[in-house]
Order: C-alpha cells, then structure tokens, then sequence
C-alpha cells in the first residue's frame, strides 16, 4: 500500500473525541463533532443565557454572516450568492417554487440520484420527471444527458456524487447540454462538499446545494445554498421568509420585496446552534487545508479498494479512479447486520440497499482502514 499523503493533518484527530474509542469510518452519513464545534455550542449556550434575545442583535446574526462568508470562501464564490436554508430539501423547494413551467415543463434528472431531489418535482402536478438512465448502475454516461434534454426542458437537476455508488459526476458536459437547451442546471453536492473540490460556477452550475452534516463537520440543521448571480434576478421564489426580504426588519405585510441576492433564497430563521457547530467544522478545514484534505480522502479512499479488491469483496465502486469518491460500497449478504458487528467491534459504517457503506475522512489513517477491512473479512 502506498504512503497516505499530509501525515500532518493526523494532528488534528485530537479534534475528534469519538477517535479516540472509535474506528469512524462513516462521515457520508454524519461528520465526528470536533472539541471546535462542541465550543462553540458552548459559546451559543453561554449567550442565550447571559444575553437572551438581545444576542440575536448583537451577536447571532453576526455568526450567520461568518459562516456565510466561510461558505462563499470554501466554493470559490461570491457572497452575494449563498445562503443558508433549514435543510437541502427546504433550499430545493424555494428553488422549485422559483421556475416558470408554464412554456417548458419537463425536468431532467438521474436514476441514480437521491430520492430528496426527485421528490420536489414528482409533487408538482404541471412537471413531467424525466430519468437518465444508467449503463451499469454505477454513474451516467455524460452523453447520455444530452438525449433526455430539449427545448421542453426547464430544468436539469442531479447529483454532484451519487449517494449509492460514490460516482463523482463530470457536470461539465451536463451544464452544456442544458445550456444548449435554454434550461436552468441544479447539483446536488450533499455527498460532495467537504470531500471534493467545489466551485460551482467553474463546472457551470446555476444552482448548487450542499450542507454541513457529512463532510463538512457541521451537524443537522442547515443547507448551503449557492446561486449564480447572474440568474438570481430572474428567479423569484413562491416559497419564502421573512429573512428573503429586502428589508426583513421593516416587518411589512402589505408588500414582498425580495432581496437582490441569493437570501431571497433563505426559509426562516436559521438553526443558530448548527451555525456555531458548522463554524467549527468549516475553521478545522481552513486549518487542514480543503486540497490537502481533499488529496488524504482521495489516497485513503483508494487504499480501502485496493485492500478490499485483495480479498475478493464485490464493490459496487467506479472503476475509474478519476470518478471515485470517498464512499465506498461493499456487497454484503447481510449488510445491516454486518453493520451491527462492525459497531460491537467499535468500528462505525453504514449500509444502503444490500451494501456497507464505508467513508473515510481526512481525518482517519491507513491503519483504521486496515482495522475495518480485517473486521469485515472475519465476518
């Protein structure tokens, strides 16, 4: 087995109090709670109870814009073009309310995708879901986008990483095909922020959501959502707050004036204890540094197949490295009770549709894989 690179950065599983008395391999599910977050909740705590509301003035809404800020830095973007939402299923739903389907009312997703995105158009009585189909169950043939969208086509809508597979989608060839179409592109990046690069306007996307609950070492509670500026304009959502307009404070009920950026996007009041945990979470990845966690994820992750590939596992897995991401999915007879076993041995995975899910981190080492993959042999 090669060397995994930035040894450095296994200073930091101090962080990381569950390291210590577990083998966690499974940050596609939830990131480990740093001693950062676990602070910074603290710090929450501690205002609420000195300040009450008067901390929403003074300081809360101060640590929204930090993390907003942090956000805008971590996807190459400007600040106008993020925002927070209560979850990727509520940022989904302010985006769909914001799209005309009265001349195109078709839009284009993948088979492979998760049910969440799916689901906001499979409510909506005037969208006819069209479904990319996949060649071998793993990813979707970029070529294949192109044949599903036309001019009917209002929006195009997938994932970043396929949550099942790992497949790391190339959105290159997708953007254009709904550019070509006069259609709006949508990424899911859920099961890629915080384990790949991201830069949404690079791939060219005009709508990009994520958050803070796997990689990115947040917690439940709150979504990313990102929206190319030059689309927000013409993207007025049905589906809205307080904290979508202009002038949220002037409390008005005879008039919505929308913001000018991507806030119009943003439904209620944020989790503000997820807003201090997210901080913590996106301050330890300032610290590692995203390309060198980013490179740790991608050698562990081909550490853990190769080692699995030598004792004979099925992998449900690209076989292109270039298309692997740090989710990697083992055939099992009985994966849920594999599971179980795993966490008896203090060794915590997860498992989808007949598989175990494992998901290193940057945070994890090549002895723990070896630890997980010995574990899952002996079973």
């Amino acid at each position: 087995m090669s060397a995994i690179p930035h040894p450095e950065l296994e200073a930091l599983r101090g962080e990381f109090p569950i390291l210590q008395t577990r083998t966690y391999l499974n940050s596609c599910s939830l990131g480990a709670l740093s001693n950062r977050s676990m602070g910074y909740l603290g710090e929450y705590q501690a205002l609420w109870n000195t300040l009450g509301a008067s901390a929403w003035y003074e300081l809360w809404m101060g640590r929204i814009g930090d993390l907003l800020d942090r956000v805008a830095w971590f996807w190459n973007a400007r600040r106008s073009e993020v925002a927070l939402a209560p979850s990727v299923s509520g940022a989904l739903a302010s985006v769909a309310s914001a799209v005309d389907y009265s001349r195109r009312n078709r839009v284009v997703v993948a088979e492979l995708d998760f049910p969440t995105l799916v689901y906001q158009w499979l409510a909506r009585h005037d969208v006819e879901v069209v479904r990319v189909p996949s060649d071998d169950g793993i990813g979707v043939d970029p070529a294949r986008w192109a044949e599903h969208v036309d001019e009917r086509t209002a929006l195009v809508a997938t994932s970043h990483v396929f949550y099942g597979t790992g497949y790391v989608q190339d959105l290159a060839p997708i953007a254009k095909a709904a550019k070509d179409a006069g259609a709006l592109f949508l990424v899911d990046g859920y099961q890629a922020a915080g384990q790949i690069a991201v830069d949404p306007r690079s791939f060219g996307a005009d709508v990009y959501v994520a958050g803070p609950l796997k990689w990115l070492l947040g917690g439940p509670g709150l979504a990313y959502l990102w929206v190319r500026e030059e689309a927000i304009e013409a993207l007025r959502p049905t589906a809205v707050s307080w904290f979508g307009a202009a002038n949220q404070f002037a409390f008005r009920v005879d008039e919505l004036e929308l913001r000018g950026d991507a806030g119009r996007f943003s439904l209620g009041t944020p989790a503000v204890p997820t807003v201090y945990t997210a901080l913590g979470g996106m301050e330890i990845f300032a610290q590692a540094e995203p390309a060198k966690a980013f490179a740790r994820i991608k050698a562990l992750t081909e550490d853990l197949v190769a080692r699995l590939d030598g004792e004979g596992f099925e992998l449900k897995i690209a076989r292109d490295p270039a298309r692997r991401s740090g989710i990697v999915m083992v055939r099992h007879a009985d994966a849920p009770g594999a599971v179980a076993r795993l966490a008896d041995q203090g060794i915590i995975v997860d498992h989808r549709a007949g598989y175990v899910r494992i998901s290193p981190h940057f945070y994890n080492t090549i002895d723990e894989n070896a630890a997980a993959v010995a574990a899952l042999t002996a079973l």
